[in-house]
């Protein structure tokens, strides 16, 4: 396949939805999509909200930053998005989440997600931010070039050469293309939730977290902004108290978010949904091809057909790292079962399914057969 074909065909999901609208149906419209992390939005409205709305969005040239060599984009209306949850303490976030930091930002949380032909439905996949992989060589931010390496944790690829550098080492991870990237940090996440009006989110056990601030009673708890960052956060006071578990609390948001937003009516109310397109536009960076009012539009319509009962969300399956225990790497063969699966447009293996931990505050079902446990004190940075 040519450079102009691979383009036409990763651009294609965004530019179909680049479609001509009438001045009376010109209302914001929003797609939400997160864990944390997961959240795509889409809106449109007329004359001075539409260009300040298409002004607020952040954008990185992925295509340009990473050329040709590439996996193929899917020709079949299939598509995959890579979700990143940003650490960052930047700015506004400093005083959210707990946390220590030294000034660098890595993907908190990252989500693979696939968008079967149809559309109707969707496989959204988590990836341990301790997993070790093998990262290409990756352009810095001061424009030198970082070697490949084996063995590096997933989450250090957006620290070392930032969304071109984690959409690289997913493609080499996955197999399969990223046709577009969107990130969110601490500070858009919590602004996004208090924009719906919250999240619902349940617990059978309490939960009492120092670092990311998380006191939860056991129970259906309605979180606002804050409160959801610090859930989606926490991995000390849930299950074994590995970044597994907090994996699991962050599936649960994402579903939580997708029902809070068809709860409020939010289509319907052009007032609620541009001030949520406001917040959200604010609070993302996403590819170029997605970094426009009319292209996240035409996204969130792709996606408004995927409810709960048609989202899959697993995380990927993982072992303890024989080389260190702090770490884990991909079990074989169900993780590459899991990519194979995705890249031929299929539901995930059943294996994968039946294999997530069914509540990650219960230690003994967070110790599932994809488990592994938490980095020891020191080894990694406490976020």
């Amino acid at each position: 396949m040519s450079e102009s074909q691979q383009q036409n065909e990763n651009s294609r999901p965004a530019r179909r939805h680049r479609k001509v609208r009438s001045r009376r149906s010109k209302l914001l419209r929003a797609g939400a999509f997160t864990a944390a992390g997961l959240v795509l939005v889409g809106g449109g409205a007329a004359g001075y909200a539409y260009w300040k709305l298409n002004g607020n969005i952040k954008s990185v040239d992925i295509d340009a930053q990473l050329g040709t060599n590439r996996p193929s984009a899917p020709s079949d209306g299939s598509f995959n998005v890579l979700v990143l949850g940003s650490d960052s303490r930047a700015g506004s976030n400093s005083s959210l989440a707990g946390g220590n930091t030294d000034g660098t930002a890595r993907s908190d949380t990252a989500m693979v997600v696939h968008v079967a032909q149809d559309h109707k439905s969707a496989t959204v996949v988590s990836i341990p931010r301790d997993t070790l992989v093998s990262r290409p060589a990756c352009t810095a931010k001061n424009g030198s070039t970082v070697p490949a390496t084996k063995s590096v944790m997933y989450n250090s690829a957006f620290e070392t050469g930032g969304a071109a550098c984690a959409v690289k080492t997913t493609e080499q991870l996955t197999g399969m293309r990223m046709n577009h990237f969107v990130e969110i940090d601490f500070s858009g996440f919590a602004s996004f939730i208090d924009a719906i009006g919250g999240a619902t989110v349940t617990t059978t056990v309490n939960i009492h977290d120092k670092d990311s601030g998380l006191n939860l009673p056991a129970g259906t708890n309605h979180l606002n902004g804050t409160q959801a960052l610090a859930f989606v956060r926490t991995r000390h006071g849930v299950g074994d108290g590995s970044d597994l578990g907090r994996i699991e609390l962050q599936k649960q948001m994402v579903k939580s978010i997708v029902k809070q937003v068809s709860s409020i009516g939010l289509f319907g109310n052009p007032v609620k949904l541009y001030s949520v397109g406001d917040t959200l536009t604010k609070s993302i960076t996403t590819d170029s091809a997605l970094a426009s009012v009319s292209a996240l539009t035409g996204l969130g319509e792709e996606l408004k057909a995927i409810g709960t009962d048609q989202l899959t969300m697993v995380t990927l399956p993982v072992v303890p790292a024989p080389t260190d225990p702090n770490r884990v790497v991909a079990k074989a063969p169900d993780a590459d079962q899991l990519w194979a699966a995705l890249r031929a447009d299929r539901p995930a293996p059943a294996q994968v399914v039946s294999s997530q931990p069914a509540n990650p505050a219960d230690p003994t079902a967070s110790a599932g057969p994809s488990a592994a446990p938490s980095p020891a004190p020191g080894a990694t940075r406490s976020r």
